[in-house]
Protein backbone atom coordinates (compact mmCIF):
# COMPACT_ATOMS: atom_id res chain seq x y z
CA UNK A 1 0.00 0.00 0.00
CA UNK A 2 1.42 3.49 -0.76
CA UNK A 3 0.56 6.41 0.45
CA UNK A 4 -0.26 9.87 -1.12
CA UNK A 5 2.25 12.39 -1.19
CA UNK A 6 1.26 14.46 2.90
CA UNK A 7 -1.24 11.58 3.91
CA UNK A 8 -0.79 10.66 7.60
CA UNK A 9 0.89 7.56 8.11
CA UNK A 10 -1.24 5.16 10.21
CA UNK A 11 0.44 3.29 13.55
CA UNK A 12 1.13 -0.29 12.39
CA UNK A 13 -0.60 -2.63 13.34
CA UNK A 14 -0.66 -6.58 13.16
CA UNK A 15 -3.90 -8.15 11.87
CA UNK A 16 -6.13 -7.89 14.89
CA UNK A 17 -4.64 -4.32 16.04
CA UNK A 18 -2.34 -3.52 19.24
CA UNK A 19 -2.46 -6.30 21.75
CA UNK A 20 -3.48 -4.68 24.83
CA UNK A 21 -3.52 -5.89 28.00
CA UNK A 22 -5.83 -4.95 31.04
CA UNK A 23 -6.50 -5.13 34.26
CA UNK A 24 -10.16 -5.57 35.69
CA UNK A 25 -11.17 -5.05 39.94
CA UNK A 26 -14.26 -4.44 41.51
CA UNK A 27 -15.16 -4.60 45.02
CA UNK A 28 -19.01 -2.48 44.89
CA UNK A 29 -22.49 -4.95 44.14
CA UNK A 30 -21.97 -8.10 42.64
CA UNK A 31 -18.31 -8.00 42.29
CA UNK A 32 -18.53 -11.46 39.63
CA UNK A 33 -21.09 -9.39 37.51
CA UNK A 34 -19.87 -6.43 37.37
CA UNK A 35 -16.49 -8.37 35.88
CA UNK A 36 -18.51 -10.10 33.23
CA UNK A 37 -20.66 -6.64 32.46
CA UNK A 38 -17.16 -4.58 32.25
CA UNK A 39 -16.14 -7.78 29.78
CA UNK A 40 -19.18 -7.72 27.37
CA UNK A 41 -18.75 -3.79 27.22
CA UNK A 42 -15.42 -4.51 26.16
CA UNK A 43 -16.22 -6.85 23.67
CA UNK A 44 -18.32 -4.00 21.57
CA UNK A 45 -15.74 -2.18 20.96
CA UNK A 46 -12.68 -4.55 21.15
CA UNK A 47 -11.78 -8.19 20.42
CA UNK A 48 -11.22 -10.18 23.32
CA UNK A 49 -8.47 -12.55 23.65
CA UNK A 50 -7.11 -14.61 26.51
CA UNK A 51 -8.97 -13.91 30.03
CA UNK A 52 -7.63 -15.08 33.30
CA UNK A 53 -9.41 -16.87 35.79
CA UNK A 54 -10.69 -14.33 38.54
CA UNK A 55 -8.99 -13.66 41.94
CA UNK A 56 -9.72 -12.27 45.25
CA UNK A 57 -7.26 -9.48 46.89
CA UNK A 58 -7.54 -7.79 49.59
CA UNK A 59 -7.71 -3.96 48.97
CA UNK A 60 -4.50 -1.87 48.57
CA UNK A 61 -4.19 1.79 49.88
CA UNK A 62 -7.18 1.63 52.25
CA UNK A 63 -7.70 -1.65 53.87
CA UNK A 64 -10.86 -0.62 55.25
CA UNK A 65 -13.15 -1.22 52.62
CA UNK A 66 -14.30 -4.63 50.61
CA UNK A 67 -12.47 -6.94 48.93
CA UNK A 68 -11.99 -7.16 45.04
CA UNK A 69 -11.85 -9.42 42.82
CA UNK A 70 -9.45 -8.82 39.79
CA UNK A 71 -8.90 -10.34 36.39
CA UNK A 72 -6.61 -9.56 33.76
CA UNK A 73 -7.90 -9.60 29.69
CA UNK A 74 -5.96 -9.22 26.71
CA UNK A 75 -7.79 -7.45 23.99
CA UNK A 76 -6.59 -6.32 20.50
CA UNK A 77 -7.52 -2.64 18.94
CA UNK A 78 -6.52 -0.15 16.50
CA UNK A 79 -7.55 2.52 19.06
CA UNK A 80 -4.76 4.60 19.84
CA UNK A 81 -3.96 4.47 23.86
CA UNK A 82 -5.08 7.98 24.71
CA UNK A 83 -8.76 6.89 23.21
CA UNK A 84 -8.64 2.97 25.07
CA UNK A 85 -8.55 5.55 28.25
CA UNK A 86 -11.34 7.48 27.22
CA UNK A 87 -13.50 4.49 25.87
CA UNK A 88 -12.62 2.95 29.83
CA UNK A 89 -13.47 5.85 31.68
CA UNK A 90 -17.22 5.88 30.21
CA UNK A 91 -17.55 2.26 30.78
CA UNK A 92 -16.37 2.63 34.13
CA UNK A 93 -18.77 5.83 34.61
CA UNK A 94 -21.75 3.75 32.70
CA UNK A 95 -21.09 1.41 35.64
CA UNK A 96 -21.38 3.44 38.13
CA UNK A 97 -17.93 4.30 39.39
CA UNK A 98 -17.89 7.94 41.12
CA UNK A 99 -14.79 10.30 40.43
CA UNK A 100 -13.24 10.65 43.38
CA UNK A 101 -10.16 9.14 44.95
CA UNK A 102 -8.25 6.34 43.38
CA UNK A 103 -8.39 3.99 46.43
CA UNK A 104 -11.93 4.16 47.28
CA UNK A 105 -14.32 1.37 46.59
CA UNK A 106 -16.09 0.96 43.18
CA UNK A 107 -18.28 -1.28 41.05
CA UNK A 108 -15.15 -1.60 38.27
CA UNK A 109 -11.96 0.09 37.45
CA UNK A 110 -10.30 -0.85 34.12
CA UNK A 111 -6.32 -0.29 34.03
CA UNK A 112 -4.36 -0.02 31.02
CA UNK A 113 -1.05 -2.35 31.78
CA UNK A 114 0.64 -2.74 28.52
CA UNK A 115 -0.30 -1.16 24.97
CA UNK A 116 1.78 -3.24 22.89
CA UNK A 117 5.52 -2.28 23.50
CA UNK A 118 5.39 1.34 23.83
CA UNK A 119 6.17 3.10 26.36
CA UNK A 120 3.72 6.53 27.09
CA UNK A 121 4.04 8.88 29.49
CA UNK A 122 1.59 11.57 29.84
CA UNK A 123 -0.53 14.01 31.99
CA UNK A 124 -3.24 11.73 31.33
CA UNK A 125 -1.81 7.91 30.83
CA UNK A 126 0.96 5.93 31.77
CA UNK A 127 2.12 2.91 30.26
CA UNK A 128 3.27 0.42 31.05
CA UNK A 129 1.19 1.32 34.28
CA UNK A 130 3.36 2.54 36.31
CA UNK A 131 2.64 0.40 39.78
CA UNK A 132 1.86 -3.10 38.41
CA UNK A 133 5.56 -4.36 38.86
CA UNK A 134 4.12 -4.04 43.27
CA UNK A 135 0.67 -5.41 42.52
CA UNK A 136 0.32 -9.25 43.45
CA UNK A 137 -3.16 -8.99 42.17
CA UNK A 138 -2.52 -7.51 38.89
CA UNK A 139 0.29 -9.78 37.91
CA UNK A 140 -0.68 -13.31 39.41
CA UNK A 141 -3.96 -13.05 36.74
CA UNK A 142 -1.44 -11.94 34.01
CA UNK A 143 1.16 -14.34 34.22
CA UNK A 144 -2.41 -16.98 33.77
CA UNK A 145 -2.48 -15.62 30.61
CA UNK A 146 0.92 -13.97 29.57
CA UNK A 147 3.69 -15.43 31.73
CA UNK A 148 6.37 -14.63 28.92
CA UNK A 149 5.50 -10.88 28.13
CA UNK A 150 8.31 -8.56 28.23
CA UNK A 151 7.86 -6.07 30.83
CA UNK A 152 9.24 -3.18 27.86
CA UNK A 153 11.26 -0.62 30.50
CA UNK A 154 12.83 -3.54 32.57
CA UNK A 155 13.35 -6.16 30.60
CA UNK A 156 11.37 -8.58 32.72
CA UNK A 157 8.91 -11.00 31.95
CA UNK A 158 5.31 -11.06 34.21
CA UNK A 159 6.42 -14.42 35.43
CA UNK A 160 10.14 -13.04 36.79
CA UNK A 161 8.18 -10.09 38.18
CA UNK A 162 5.57 -11.79 40.06
CA UNK A 163 8.32 -14.32 41.04
CA UNK A 164 9.53 -10.95 43.51
CA UNK A 165 6.62 -9.29 44.02
CA UNK A 166 5.19 -9.58 48.27
CA UNK A 167 1.51 -10.64 48.83
CA UNK A 168 1.02 -13.32 46.49
CA UNK A 169 -0.02 -15.71 49.34
CA UNK A 170 -3.24 -13.00 49.47
CA UNK A 171 -3.81 -13.23 45.94
CA UNK A 172 -6.63 -16.43 45.84
CA UNK A 173 -8.52 -17.74 42.77
CA UNK A 174 -12.17 -16.99 43.27
CA UNK A 175 -14.64 -20.17 43.72
CA UNK A 176 -18.38 -18.28 43.71
CA UNK A 177 -20.07 -19.62 47.28
CA UNK A 178 -23.47 -21.84 46.53
CA UNK A 179 -26.22 -20.44 48.49
CA UNK A 180 -28.07 -22.89 49.60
Amino acid sequence: MSLEMGAARLPEYGRDGEQVYLSLGSNLGDREANLRKAIELLSHRLRIGLVSSVYETEPVGVPEQPRFLNQAVQVYTRLAAKDLLVLFKGFESMMGRARNTSFAPRPIDIDILFYGSDVIKTDDLVIPHPRLTERAFVLVPLTEIAPDLVHPENGKTIRQLLESVAGKEGVVKWEKKEIV
